[in-house]
């Protein structure tokens, strides 16, 4: 499998971020956990039922932070897949929940709901013909049919595309499908979660600035370590970019490397899985540490602010 492995952004308010991605959007809360290099900071993991790579979307929610600016070098947009015939429910979902949202639009022959989260993340459905048969969680609230079934893809705003273009191709699969006025869409094999990279020229642009709302890094899938390598070889042999040695996170091991378009990208490996230290069952029940952080469990605990009232 090829695609997206995860999306990280930043966040405001923790508790503010944990409700509306858990009750607003249905989203199953898979993992309680802290920035492993920022401990007194959160890093929650939203996903489906067992935290399938191509359906977890993450957040570092700094209390107070300030609101990022979009611009070119980040990405624009993250797209979740639904069902077609569930976009009148989302958007009846997100007037009843005063949700800010736009109007329907088109994109490649697919409708598309873009809407924001409190940060002003850019956010979108999109309806995806035959998504009904895939499994869908429900949180009790958003019935199981309509529920999101994980990414659909990004967007990125770049100055130009071509240097991207070629990473995308070579190290990760993808191929130019289409060319919508200053977007070329890129797909990777299959039709699975997080199959879309859509790169938006936008030559001359401002350049981003990274704080509340903003996308972090993207992350794409390896199945493995040896395929993990395999691809940063490539990157270095045939792009001249150099990724960070691996990083372990528990439920994967990654690199990073900044692109040709300045965004910072992360090869993340589909092992072990989010089930590694809590069975599936209460995914997400529990603050979960690092073994090099345990020892200062106490002391974290009384840092972060408390989301019992929340979950309950």
């Amino acid at each position: 499998m090829s695609g997206l492995h995860h999306v990280t952004a930043i966040a405001g308010d923790p508790i503010r971020n944990f409700g509306f991605y858990t009750r607003d959007l249905g989203l199953r809360f898979v993992k309680k956990t802290v920035n492993f290099d920022d401990p007194g900071t959160y890093h929650f993991y939203y996903g489906d039922e067992t935290g399938r790579p191509g359906t977890i979307l993450t957040f570092f929610p700094w209390a107070g932070v300030s609101a990022g600016r979009r611009g070119v070098g980040e990405t624009h947009q993250t797209a979740f897949r639904v069902p077609q015939r569930s976009l009148g429910y989302w958007t009846q979902r997100f007037t009843e929940k005063g949700i800010a949202y736009e109007a329907l639009e088109k994109r490649f022959g697919e409708s598309v709901l873009p809407f924001t989260d409190p940060d002003g993340m850019a956010l979108a459905l999109v309806g995806v013909p035959g998504a009904e048969n895939e499994p869908g969680w429900s949180n009790g609230d958003v019935p199981a049919e309509h529920a999101i079934r994980g990414f659909h893809g990004v967007t990125l705003l770049l100055d130009s595309a071509a240097k991207t273009a070629a990473v995308l191709a070579d190290v990760f699969g993808f191929k130019e499908t289409g060319r919508e006025g200053s977007v070329i869409r890129f797909k990777a094999p299959g039709d699975a979660e997080g199959s879309v990279v859509d790169i938006y020229e936008a030559k001359g642009f401002l350049r981003g600035h990274q704080g509340g709302g903003s996308v972090h890094h993207i992350a794409f899938r390896a199945a493995d370590d040896a395929e993990q390598g395999q691809m940063a070889q490539k990157l270095v042999s045939n792009h001249g970019l150099h990724p960070t040695e691996q990083r372990d996170r528990n439920y994967f091991r990654s690199i990073y490397f900044r692109e040709p378009g300045g965004v910072l990208f992360e090869i993340a490996t589909d092992i072990p899985g989010f089930a590694v230290d809590e069975p599936v069952a209460t995914l997400g029940r529990d603050l979960k540490l690092p073994s090099f952080l345990e020892q200062h469990r106490k002391q974290i605990e009384g840092v972060l602010p408390s989301l019992e009232e929340t979950v309950s």
